[in-house]
């Protein structure tokens, strides 16, 4: 286990990465959106303004994943650290950022209650269909969505360090054939309401729970890529 936080503290070395770029992007997206929320107002609307600012960090997480692999992964191997250990620091490293931005959100999207939406009726973190559970639900929301991106980057990384170019760019796009695969399928099976339904019914936090569950293999399939990838 100290191992393991050797490998959290030597990610942290950088934190631009983890914690002071998503920081700035976020209150970046947020201040852009109040300066435009504050246009419309003193334009004579009233009526509710939603940005969507607030996926800005998230998206981002997917560099994130990308650089921990890229960027550290030679230099652990060269001061003798396991691949084990690499991987379990890394996702641990990136559970302890998502619990922080989510954090952040879960706050903000209170403070945006409070005051509504700023006196603007303006809202960034605070989304009714993500909320509608509570304000633990929300963050559990916001923290599977910022750890599935980091692990989709972790795992095309170590596709491309085990594989090469060639093979993660042939996998991300018979990745993105299959999705259309499937939304072809369920268009001409007529599935769509069912689909719709399906989702309504297990609202934000299920799809959350979902979405840990495939980050969770996504996460194990990138160790096992990882054993046999190259520094």
């Amino acid at each position: 286990m100290s191992r393991t936080l050797n490998v959290v503290r030597m990610q942290l070395i950088n934190r631009q990465t983890f914690v002071w770029i998503p920081l700035i992007i976020l209150f970046g997206s947020l201040g852009i959106s109040l300066a435009l929320y504050g246009i419309i107002q003193s334009a004579g609307a009233s009526g509710v303004k939603i940005g969507g600012g607030v996926q800005a960090p998230l998206w981002y997480f997917l560099v994130v994943g990308v650089q921990a692999l890229t960027r550290t992964f030679p230099f652990s191997q060269a001061m003798s650290v396991t691949r084990r250990e690499f991987w379990s620091g890394t996702l641990l490293t990136a559970v302890g950022t998502a619990v922080l931005l989510s954090a952040v959100f879960v706050v903000g999207g209170l403070v945006e209650q409070a005051t509504g939406g700023y006196g603007m009726n303006g809202w960034f973190f605070f989304m009714p269909w993500v909320w509608d559970a509570g304000a633990l639900a929300a963050g559990v929301v916001y923290f599977a969505i910022a750890m599935f991106f980091f692990v989709i980057g972790f795992w095309a990384a170590t596709v491309y360090k085990r594989f090469g170019a060639t093979v993660m760019t042939l996998t991300l796009v018979g990745v993105a054939v299959g999705l259309v695969v499937i939304v072809w399928l369920v268009t001409v099976t007529g599935s769509w309401p069912t689909v719709v339904e399906a989702v309504t019914r297990a609202g934000a936090l299920g799809l959350a729970l979902v979405g840990l569950v495939l980050t969770a293999g996504l996460a194990a399939s990138a160790f096992r890529t990882l054993r046999h990838a190259m520094p």
